[in-house]
């Protein structure tokens, strides 16, 4: 007897599992908050350079730049009692004294003047927050593993809301930058943690609609984002109140179990057993609860228990063949999607559209793009879904290049085209890790391949000062990157239908039986063609 017909026993999907997702589902409104917090917390205002104290009364005049606006960072060089010049060869200096924001919003850029020459310091703390995500990925992975999903889930509550509250009180840009980071780190035990205990607790032919339910979560809270923003203009004010409610999540998770599967491979068999009881009459089936042993549960599960005994590091995924290949192919697919993602999902300011509003469409696309996505894992499959998903937002950007910058609307409808797509991915990578990686090794899989996703988030800003020497050059990184992760996935397995592997030797059968099921059609055919060779060689 297989877990999975042990969970059928004690009810397979029934109100425990109901409940066990809605648990899961409720904080992820609040992680797209974490996320994209920064479009609005760091919106750079028009700005300019604020008069000198020794300026002559009257109108402020400011150079002009090569595209007749007024310069943002450079201003007329005054002597004192000196006359606004009207030359505009006149000698101009950088602005001394500060800078005038056009704006009634307060943001980390004009309370620390992120602007001119410390404008590359907004996008460094951007990609700080996702270095953190990136370092959390395999350290809560490996803590998972070893200490068990729920009491990680429940700390990854406590460290975002704590954090979270510590940058809306911070000083400095530094001390911001360093409760970003712990931010990232949170955030990538909650996600982890989320995806394994929805999978594990969930049947197989639920748990592409659970994913995608909890998926529809951040979606919601992209919603809840823009709203939160216009009537929040403070950022710390708008700090303070996504980081609060998770103070009250991690109260929540003490009602999450749990992972059965984790409790047997750590040898904790009473403890599974009275989980198992207390999900048997939560579903109603408080007789069959009844009827589990101990002796059934070591029995059935012998094959899982005897492989836990052997301990897997991150190096296992890249010594056993099958691992390894997995591992590159997800790991290629994990960058292109956050590496694109982030640079569409982080620059609204630059399609011309109010920001608000942009946010809004961006969260939107999300429904039908995981609407579809969730479609096409159930009855396509995840392997083709993957790929086919990352071609397309790799096309849509490459797109970008031929549009001119004054057709606002055609460059942001291939963005948000582009966003759906990238959206989709992330939904169907979360799940289609955890079901390619066995038990043993799923949490320390997703954890190793998940922080290439943030690797890629994390270079994403970086890379777009590589349109300094031309403006197309890092549509073309972004849109080459995202086909080259598509093409990756092609070669994974497909997990449709599929039980969940326990081990790695699972894992190698697994691989045995596609190669098998390869060759037969061929052996096949070698079969007909020979009568045909026979026939046409015969003299008579």
């Amino acid at each position: 007897m297989t877990f999975s017909e042990i969970l059928d026993r004690v009810g397979s999907m029934g109100p425990f599992q109901y409940l066990h997702v809605t648990l899961l589902a409720l904080p992820i409104f609040g992680m797209a908050n974490h996320n994209l917090l920064q479009i609005f917390t760091a919106t750079t205002p028009v700005h300019y350079c604020r008069p000198p104290p020794n300026a002559s009364v009257g109108p402020w005049v400011l150079p002009l730049g090569p595209n007749g606006k007024p310069e943002k960072c450079l201003r007329f060089v005054l002597p004192p009692n000196a006359s606004l010049p009207n030359d505009t060869k006149a000698a101009t200096e950088p602005c001394l004294d500060g800078w005038v924001y056009n704006s009634t919003r307060d943001t980390i850029v004009t309370e620390w003047d992120l602007v001119c020459s410390s404008n590359k310091l907004k996008e460094l703390a951007q990609s700080i927050f996702m270095a953190g995500i990136l370092i959390g990925g395999p350290l809560f992975g490996e803590l998972s593993d070893r200490f068990g999903r729920k009491p990680i889930l429940t700390c990854s509550y406590l460290l975002l809301a704590a954090s979270g509250s510590g940058t809306a009180f911070s000083p400095s840009l530094p001390v911001y930058m360093i409760f970003r980071f712990l931010c990232g780190c949170s955030m990538s035990g909650i996600s982890l943690s989320t995806v394994i205990l929805n999978v594990e607790w969930v049947p197989t032919h639920m748990r592409a609609i659970s994913s995608t339910v909890i998926g529809y979560c951040y979606t919601v809270g992209q919603f809840a984002l823009s709203g939160l923003a216009y009537a929040i203009p403070q950022w710390r004010w708008l700090q303070l109140t996504v980081s609060i409610p998770f103070f009250i999540f991690s109260l929540l998770s003490w009602w999450v179990p749990e992972s059965i599967r984790w409790l047997v491979l750590s040898g904790k068999f009473s403890k599974a057993l009275k989980t198992l009881q207390h999900v048997a009459t939560f579903n109603g089936k408080k007789e069959e609860g009844k009827k589990l042993t101990m002796e059934e549960l070591k029995f059935n599960l012998q094959k899982d228990i005897a492989s836990a005994k052997v301990k897997y590091g991150i190096s296992v995924l890249f010594r056993v063949p099958i691992l390894r290949r997995v591992t590159f192919c997800l790991i290629l697919s994990w960058f292109a999607t956050g590496f694109a993602y982030y640079s569409l999902a982080m620059g609204v300011e630059e399609f011309g559209v109010n920001i608000y509003i942009l946010q809004i469409i961006f969260g939107g696309v999300d429904i039908p793009a995981k609407f579809v996505t969730i479609l096409s894992i159930s009855y396509l499959g995840r392997r083709i879904t993957q790929g086919t998903l990352l071609l397309l937002a790799g096309g849509a950007i490459l797109a970008l290049i031929f549009v001119p910058l004054e057709m606002h609307l055609l460059k942001t409808a291939l963005a948000v085209f582009g966003k759906g797509c990238l959206s989709g991915s992330f939904s169907c990578l979360f799940l289609y890790t955890s079901e390619l990686y066995p038990t043993v090794l799923r949490q320390t899989g997703m954890g190793a391949t998940n922080l290439w996703a943030r690797m890629g988030s994390m270079i994403a800003p970086l890379v777009k000062i590589t349109g300094e020497v031309q403006p197309f050059i890092p549509n073309v990184i972004y849109g080459t990157t995202a086909l080259l992760g598509g093409s990756a996935a092609f070669f994974l397995l497909e997990t449709l239908n599929r039980p969940l592997p326990e081990t790695i030797e699972d894992m190698q059968d697994w691989q045995q039986q596609r190669k098998e099921t390869k060759q037969e059609p061929e052996s096949e055919k070698a079969s007909q063609m020979i009568p045909l060779k026979t026939c046409g060689s015969d003299p008579s």
